[in-house]
C-alpha cells in the first residue's frame, strides 16, 4: 500500500501534524512524508544545541510510563490523557493495568488522525473511551456526557498533559488552562505535565525551531522557562525531584541541585492535590 492510499478522509498528508511528528521521533511508521521532513528538521536543530530530539522523545515516554505507574500504585483508576497522540507502546491503559485493577481510561485529541487509529485499537475495549477534544477548552471535555458517563470525577482521577502545553504559545492561555485542570482535580488527584524549556538555546535556534512548527497543525510552540512550568502545578504538591529535565523524573529522586536546568530540552513534573 502506498503512503497515498492510507491517508485517511479528511487529512491533508502535506501539513506536518506535530502527533505524526512525534510518532517519528518514536520510531514509529504512522507519519508522511511531510511529518519526516518536519521530525528531521527538529532533530538537526537539536543536535546543533547538544540534543537528540529522538532521545528526549523516548524519555519524555518512559516519564509518561513511571508516572502512571506511580500514580496507579496510590489506588487512582481513572486517567485523563490529553493530547495522547498516536498509539504506541506501553500506553496509559497498558501501563495504568499493570498496577491497578480495572484502571479506566479516556484519550482526548483534536488530530483525526489519532482518533481513527484510538478508536480503531480501542473499539473493543469497555474500559478505554477515545473522544475528540481541545486542551484549550478543558471544561467541554470534563462535561462531556460520554466522559463522566464513563469516569466518576467525584473520585480521584489524574490528567496527563505530557508534551502539549507548549503548543498553546499565549502564556495567559496557557495558565488559565491549567487552572482549570488543577480545579476540576478532587483530593488525591495527579496532574502529570512535561513540556519544552528553552533553557541556553540560542535565539537562532529558538526561532528555527518555531518556524518549523509554525508550518505544523499546531501553528506554533511556546518558548517558556522553569519558573513558568513550575507554575502549572501551583496549589499542588510536587511529587519527588519537583520539575525537573524528563529523563530525571523519578517518583524516588529527591529534589536538589544536582539536575541540568540550563541545557534547553524537555522539563517533567507530577502535582498531586493535598488532602
Amino acid at each position: 500500500m502506498s503512503e497515498a492510499d492510507r491517508v485517511p478522509a479528511g487529512i491533508n498528508p502535506n501539513v506536518p501534524s506535530v502527533a505524526r511528528m512525534y510518532d517519528y521521533y518514536l520510531g514509529g511508521r504512522d507519519n508522511f512524508a511531510a511529518d519526516r521532513e518536519a521530525a528531521e528538521k527538529m532533530i538537526e536543530i537539536g543536535l546543533q544545541m547538544g540534543n537528540d530530539a529522538r532521545e528526549i522523545a523516548r524519555a519524555n515516554r518512559r516519564f509518561l510510563g513511571n508516572a502512571v505507574r506511580m500514580i496507579a500504585r496510590t489506588g487512582v483508576r481513572q486517567f485523563v490523557d490529553i493530547g495522547a497522540g498516536l498509539p504506541t507502546q506501553d500506553n496509559v491503559h497498558q501501563v495504568a493495568r499493570r498496577h491497578a485493577s480495572d484502571p479506566r481510561v479516556v484519550y482526548v485529541d483534536n488530530d483525526p488522525i489519532v482518533l481513527v487509529h484510538a478508536r480503531a485499537l480501542l473499539a473493543r475495549d469497555p474500559d478505554v473511551l477515545a473522544v475528540e477534544g481541545d486542551l484549550r477548552d478543558p471544561d467541554a471535555i470534563f462535561d462531556d456526557p460520554r466522559v463522566r458517563e464513563h469516569l466518576d470525577l467525584t473520585q480521584p482521577f489524574a490528567v496527563l498533559m505530557v508534551a502539549v502545553l507548549h503548543f498553546v504559545p499565549d502564556d495567559a492561555e496557557a495558565n488559565r488552562v491549567t487552572a482549570s485542570i488543577r480545579e476540576r482535580l478532587n483530593p488525591g488527584g495527579h496532574l502529570v505535565l512535561s513540556h519544552i524549556y528553552t533553557g541556553d538555546a540560542s535565539a537562532d535556534a529558538a526561532e528555527a525551531g518555531q518556524r518549523v512548527y509554525s508550518n505544523t497543525s499546531s501553528g506554533g510552540l511556546a518558548r517558556r522557562g522553569l519558573e513558568q512550568i513550575t507554575g502549572f502545578f501551583d496549589g499542588l504538591d510536587l511529587v519527588g525531584p519537583g520539575v525537573v529535565p524528563v529523563a530525571d523524573w523519578s517518583e524516588d529522586a529527591s529534589p536538589g541541585d544536582g539536575y541540568d536546568l540550563v541545557k534547553a530540552g524537555i522539563l517533567a513534573g507530577v502535582g498531586r492535590v493535598p488532602a
